[in-house]
């Protein structure tokens, strides 16, 4: 099947911050209807699966104000200006576990919410961990887990594990490891 395309008229950036925006077009679908189109453009984000020598992943709990929950992920984060996919895969694991990595090995990437935002997320496994922490940002605090892949199979199925790009992650992950 071929898909009609759709032309791009006009492209406005209506807000923006360090970590994305909000964009407006305006496109003209086949029969010359004009139509809107917002969404959200980022320059991307990474997310990290920790794996400890004992077999145990880290993860964070950390709360989430839009959904005013606490939230069990993987490490991740929008990519800074000027970072590589990898670099900021290292930053963010840094922050948020206090552990770096000798190897970080990419997994590959997922689009979180593909009608809403052209974000791709950059996923990487992270391999002989040692300390090395960098403060977070100062709107984050979390609490470290130290968690089995049963476990993580189980807060999932339990609802307790409900980030979206965690679950892709894990996923990614399965079909990855072997």
């Amino acid at each position: 099947m071929q898909f009609k395309k759709w032309q791009k008229i006009s492209e406005k950036k209506l807000f923006g911050n360090n970590y994305w925006e909000y964009r407006l077009d305006i496109f003209k679908i086949e029969n010359g209807e004009e139509k809107e189109y917002h969404y959200v453009q980022t320059p991307g984000s990474t997310m990290v699966v920790p794996l400890l020598s004992d077999g145990r992943f880290l993860l964070t709990k950390q709360y989430r104000y839009l959904n005013r929950a606490t939230s069990i992920e993987f490490p991740n984060g929008g990519i800074i200006k000027g970072f590589s996919p990898h670099e900021n895969a290292r930053k963010e694991l840094r922050e948020e576990t206090g552990f770096d990595a000798k190897v970080l090995l990419p997994l590959g990437k997922f689009n979180p919410f593909n009608g809403v935002t052209n974000e791709l997320c950059h996923l990487f496994l992270a391999k002989e961990l040692f300390e090395s922490p960098l403060p977070p940002d100062e709107t984050e605090e979390f609490e470290l887990l130290r968690l089995t892949a049963d476990e993580i199979n189980s807060i999932i199925a339990s609802g307790e594990l409900w980030d979206g790009m965690s679950l892709a992650a894990w996923s990614i992950f399965q079909t990855k490891k072997g």
